[in-house]
């Protein structure tokens, strides 16, 4: 698949790596940098949606998305794990359960900007969680998680601003930017077999950003509180990328 991400926001915090343990397939191990595991919320939005052997396809080739992630690696290869991916479009997130057996949700979802100033809305309408849908696909995760308990936390919503900043410089491979944005493959969980996608985009054109306003429970609806302490921002205007097929592991 071919297509281009823009928009996009990169929002992460320090979390306590046994937090995210029960909700990662054990076959997983959690990445860590300086010590801590990281969790992000990342909105932006997508077009140009392809197969790469085919022109796109009018009225489905365009949508905004929102992923909450965390960073693993499975015999020394670094990805991404996703606990979920809201998306406002219902072909795609069809598709991306069916073909890729992530977990995407159905959301109302919105984007506007005026200068260097973007807002950005996303409201999950799938009655689906995070337990269940693993559970549908007959994928145990670590066995600590009760699908069921999902049900209590709240509603996976977004709300928030950003101000757009100054261009920062090719992030080096020992930097935290690399670590958290230079990820080239993403892996997922089907029938208790674990899968693994590779990805391919150009080095991220990272910028500075500046938060406005943020309310959220999308990593409350996994049952984490998210830390207290400001979340690290970068923030990309557009990224060409191309995804292949699972394979498994």
């Amino acid at each position: 698949m071919h297509q281009k991400w823009g928009k996009l926001l990169f929002m992460h915090w320090r979390i306590d790596l046994e937090l995210l343990r029960p909700l990662i397939p054990s076959q997983l191990s959690i990445d860590t940098f300086d010590g801590s595991a990281w969790i992000g919320e990342v909105p932006f939005t997508m077009w140009g949606i392809r197969a790469s052997f085919l022109p796109p396809i009018p009225g489905t080739s365009a949508f905004h998305e929102l992923n909450v992630r965390t960073y693993v690696h499975r015999n020394g290869v670094p990805g991404v794990w996703f606990f979920s991916l809201d998306a406002a479009h219902r072909l795609a997130v069809w598709g991306a359960r069916t073909f890729y057996h992530l977990p995407y949700f159905n959301a109302d979802m919105s984007l506007t900007q005026k200068g260097n100033t973007i807002e950005y809305s996303s409201r999950r309408t799938d009655a689906l969680t995070y337990g269940e849908f693993f559970a549908a696909e007959s994928a145990e995760i670590t066995g600590a998680v009760n699908a069921e308990s999902f049900r209590s936390y709240p509603r996976a919503a977004l709300e928030t601003s950003w101000t757009i900043g100054e261009p920062l410089p090719q992030a080096s491979h020992s930097s935290i930017e690399f670590f958290l944005t230079e990820r080239y493959c993403l892996y997922s969980l089907y029938r208790r077999r674990l899968y693994r996608s590779r990805i391919f985009h150009q080095p991220w054109p990272l910028r500075r950003a500046t938060l406005n306003s943020r309310q959220s429970t999308m990593i409350e609806s996994l049952g984490i509180t998210v830390p207290s302490e400001n979340p690290l921002l970068h923030y990309a205007e557009e990224i060409a990328v191309d995804i292949w097929p699972l394979k498994k592991v």
